[in-house]
């Protein structure tokens, strides 16, 4: 049997497949614009600050979550107190998830939409400027880029990013 590719070349190839991958996608994180933001007109707004910012939108959508949908992309929280109302918010109204992509993507962009709690966020943050509550918190934004590269793939398909 004629061995195209030699033992040898295997290993170093796997790694470079995975190396590439995983470069590609420290450079990139997930957010979401959520229902509070959308509903009272802030989507815009919001866009412009990740842009000035010096993230590039790599893709974007404006849907609904179903119940289901929301349910999905919360099971982390699903043993939570807080589950239920997380999942009814998130379904209240339309949101905008995009993959945006930047040198040191996941913490550049978690500084820029600042703490959870809005009044402990820095000044000039999106969270700090747009949102009203922990619960009303305008955005969200992947905490690593494992879970950038999961919740990216929760909304997009490769075919959908550019």
């Amino acid at each position: 049997m004629l061995k195209l590719i030699s033992d040898r070349y295997i290993k170093p190839l796997l790694f470079l497949t995975f190396a590439a991958k995983f470069n590609n996608m420290s450079k990139q994180t997930f957010t979401m614009i959520k229902p509070d933001a959308t509903g009272k007109g802030h989507t815009g707004a919001i866009l412009d600050q990740i842009v000035k910012a010096g993230f590039s939108i790599k893709a974007m959508k404006w849907i609904k979550l179903t119940e289901e949908q929301a349910g999905l992309f919360y099971d982390i929280h699903r043993a939570r107190p807080f589950f239920q109302e997380l999942v009814d918010f998130m379904i209240s109204g339309p949101i905008v998830a995009a993959v945006l992509e930047k040198d040191n993507a996941v913490a550049d962009f978690r500084t820029l939409i600042g703490a959870t709690n809005p009044a402990q966020a820095d000044e000039g943050t999106i969270r700090k400027i747009f949102a009203a509550s922990i619960g009303e918190n305008a955005i969200h934004g992947s905490d690593s880029d494992e879970n950038a590269i999961i919740e990216a793939d929760f909304f997009f398909s490769k075919l959908e990013r550019f």
